[in-house]
């Protein structure tokens, strides 16, 4: 409600409706049991009347924490955005802290100075920025003594500790995965050029097929979205020696194995497929794509623990692996 005048009540205000001194109202607003029953009922029913609310900046001059952590997000409808900030909210609740987001605006180049500059005006204890593209100050940014920083990105940072799913290893795993199976001729649709996880992704793949003596054909792209993952898999029906597709995500993926079976083509009869991140399973009648699951609350976990305990040990980097998770569009390479 607050005051008469509109104004947000303070703690004289509390004071004067109770009947007591401003000593007695910040005693009873921080818990302090030098108060009687009956007095800290008066207050209490004060504060509730005026709408008063005490300072968090006082009760963080108190217990030296907000007890509250930054989120610096772009582009938070993403899965992998919405996987993480569960993690980052599962964490900040076992430890009895809050969590304020702020979504950053998507014109212009993304900046961690930015970033760090709009959480520095905010009571937190510490900054988690979301990275999907790098930052145009990356290597130049130099995060605030009082703001310890943790960047959620394969990339790293110099004096930031970083959290990410392992977007390399991933692709180590589905190489084992597809030539345990036999195939040889096998085809990538990589994501959008900016994405620092299909940057690292596509990476993982070249360096995992030569490690195995075979050739890394140039990828196709597209833009995470399925109807761009139908396109490549148009273009790549139309070259009958392929056996195997592997996509950077599961919604390219689909794209691929609808346009396959729409050229004729069995899935994963005549060619197997695919994706990273497990994120159509809740979503897709039945299922079925071969795909690598990635434990985003672990990255979010992490990433809060760093945040407000460890961003001080300098810069670490924290890579969670993945899991191949066998279904039902990948089979033995058909003979040739």
């Amino acid at each position: 409600m607050g005051t008469r005048s509109g104004r947000t009540a303070s703690m004289a205000d509390v004071a004067r409706a109770a009947g007591v001194s401003q000593q007695t109202v910040s005693r009873v607003a921080r818990g302090a049991a030098n108060v009687s029953d009956a007095t800290r009922r008066r207050v209490l029913d004060a504060m509730r009347e005026l709408g008063f609310r005490p300072s968090s900046a006082a009760r963080s001059l108190r217990r030296g924490s907000y007890r509250s952590v930054g989120l610096a997000a772009y582009d938070v409808t993403e899965f992998g955005n919405l996987a993480t900030l569960d993690g980052i909210l599962q964490a900040a609740r076992e430890a009895g802290f809050a969590v304020t987001m702020v979504e950053m605006p998507d014109e212009g180049p993304m900046s961690l100075a930015r970033a760090s500059r709009r959480m520095l005006e905010l009571p937190v204890d510490g900054l988690i920025v979301g990275m999907s593209v790098e930052a145009r100050d990356f290597s130049t940014f130099v995060p605030s003594p009082a703001l310890p920083t943790v960047l959620l990105t394969m990339l790293e940072h110099p004096l930031c500790p970083t959290v990410d799913s392992d977007q390399y290893g991933c692709s180590g795993l589905v190489a084992d995965h597809l030539t345990g199976l036999g195939h040889r001729e096998m085809r990538f649709v990589a994501g959008p050029e900016a994405s620092v996880d299909s940057r690292f992704r596509e990476l993982g793949w070249r360096d995992a097929l030569r490690a195995r003596g075979l050739p890394a054909s140039e990828p196709l792209r597209g833009d995470w979205g399925a109807d761009s993952g139908y396109e490549a898999g148009a273009a790549i029906a139309r070259d009958r020696a392929v056996t195997a597709v592997y996509a950077a995500n599961d919604q390219m993926a689909l794209g691929v194995v609808c346009a396959l079976r729409d050229a004729g083509l069995r899935v994963p009869e005549d060619v197997s497929v695919v994706g990273v991140d497990d994120s159509l399973v809740a979503t897709l009648p039945g299922g079925g794509l071969t795909t690598v699951r990635f434990d985003l609350a672990a990255r979010g976990r992490e990433a809060f623990s760093l945040a407000v305990g460890g961003a001080g040990e300098g810069a670490r980097h924290v890579r969670i692996p993945g899991t191949l998770v066998e279904r039902s569009t990948t089979a033995a390479a058909r003979p040739r």
